[in-house]
């Protein structure tokens, strides 16, 4: 879930020439002193598939008329998306022409087309279109030296955006990752299988790894990192160690660890309050308490609920990871003293029959019994991006 990945994309309609220019001049760090100007010389522009394109794309054969009668079937506004696809096309048509005056030879391309190869040619990358397409070239991008820059085609300062690196061991074979949408369920629920081996697996350190397989994935996390069953009416079961803590065994509905700038995101949503729910604490605690809040107090309720659910962000350059764990089962085996905190290190070990680790809500690894993935924040792993004020 990606609501909104900058805190703000820059909106194309806003001159881009000056933006373009002042990346191009030696005078666009007059505000940053001690800084080396960025000159690119070579751009890739990473377009979106609009839904008009991708309509196209499943029907190649349908005429303009039989495509429009299709969409309108399904109650699509042929007439609208269409609008879109032009207006998309004319930003990507803008931020191209406005490149090349500026003296950067530039590459247009979709997500089919974005390999290693072009992305070592570019000096930058340029996304036009939302949050989903930055994520895309976010993906792709490892280092800090290759900068990218989130156009957003519907309506300087450089900043690290912290991302995370997973270490897989404890895995039989090589580790290929599959695009969410391509996924299916692979087996059916092992109930009570999972307790076979109860006493074995309790025995071994979370750490260890019998097969002695470790490998460090390709992709790396910049918004977060989902862990968990991939059907999810199934209890996901696991152990967690976090920072030095002793690891504990854990059931939940998954695991959400998030960077800064996924903070914002599924993480935010998923613990955020209500002014309901405060007013009632503040209720109870007046009850239980000398304490006597002024509860009817909306205003009051209102600001603390604000400053509770602002805690929840914190800065896309912290190198530091918050986790959320979900739905948590509390019983006799199983204790989760914290359902939420901030980590610099976490490590999982799976004992699940049909889990995925899920990257950025795009990208999944099998995950499966007896795997352990270590999450970890390296300041070299982090994203060069821009924002615009």
């Amino acid at each position: 879930m990606h609501y909104r990945l900058f805190h703000r994309l820059i909106p194309i309609h806003r001159n881009p020439s000056a933006y373009l220019a002042a990346a191009s001049s030696s005078n666009s760090t007059s505000s940053l002193p001690n800084r080396t100007p960025f000159k690119p010389k070579t751009a890739v522009v990473l377009s979106k598939v609009t839904r008009y394109e991708f309509e196209k794309r499943i029907f190649p054969d349908f005429t303009e008329q039989q495509l429009k009668d299709h969409l309108e079937s399904k109650r699509s506004d042929y007439d609208g998306l269409l609008e879109r696809h032009n207006r998309h096309y004319s930003c990507v048509d803008l931020i191209e022409r406005e490149l090349r005056n500026n003296g950067i030879e530039a590459k247009v391309v979709q997500r089919f087309d974005l390999d290693n190869d072009l992305i070592g040619w570019a000096d930058v990358i340029f996304t036009a279109g939302g949050d989903g397409t930055f994520l895309l070239a976010a993906d792709k991008v490892r280092g800090q030296d290759k900068p990218v820059v989130g156009l957003n085609s519907d309506p300087n300062r450089w900043l690290k955006r912290q991302r995370i690196r997973i270490t897989i061991a404890g895995h039989s074979e090589k580790l290929f990752p599959t695009e969410l949408k391509e996924e299916q369920l692979l087996y059916h629920e092992h109930r009570f299988l999972e307790h076979m081996n109860e006493k074995l697996e309790c025995s071994k350190p979370i750490d260890s790894d019998e097969n002695g397989n470790i490998e460090v994935l390709p992709i790396v996390a910049l918004n977060e990192v989902f862990i968990g069953e991939a059907h999810s009416s199934r209890v996901s079961y696991y152990e967690m160690k976090v920072d030095d803590e002793p690891h504990m065994k854990e059931k939940s509905s998954g695991i959400t660890i998030c960077t800064g700038t996924g903070s914002t995101s599924w993480h935010f949503h998923i613990n955020q309050l209500s002014t309901d729910a405060v007013q009632n604490i503040l209720s109870i605690s007046n009850s239980l308490s000398s304490c006597k809040v002024p509860v009817e107090d909306t205003a009051l309720i209102r600001e603390v609920t604000k400053k509770f659910n602002e805690s929840l962000v914190f800065d896309p350059s912290e190198p530091r990871m918050a986790y959320t764990i979900r739905d948590p089962i509390r019983n006799d085996v199983f204790s989760v003293p914290c359902v939420k905190g901030v980590a610099k290190r976490i490590q999982i070990r799976s004992r699940m029959w049909d889990a995925h680790l899920v990257i950025d809500g795009g990208f999944s690894y099998k995950f499966n019994d007896g795997a352990i993935a270590t999450l970890e924040i390296h300041d070299e792993d982090a994203l060069k991006s821009v924002e615009f004020d």
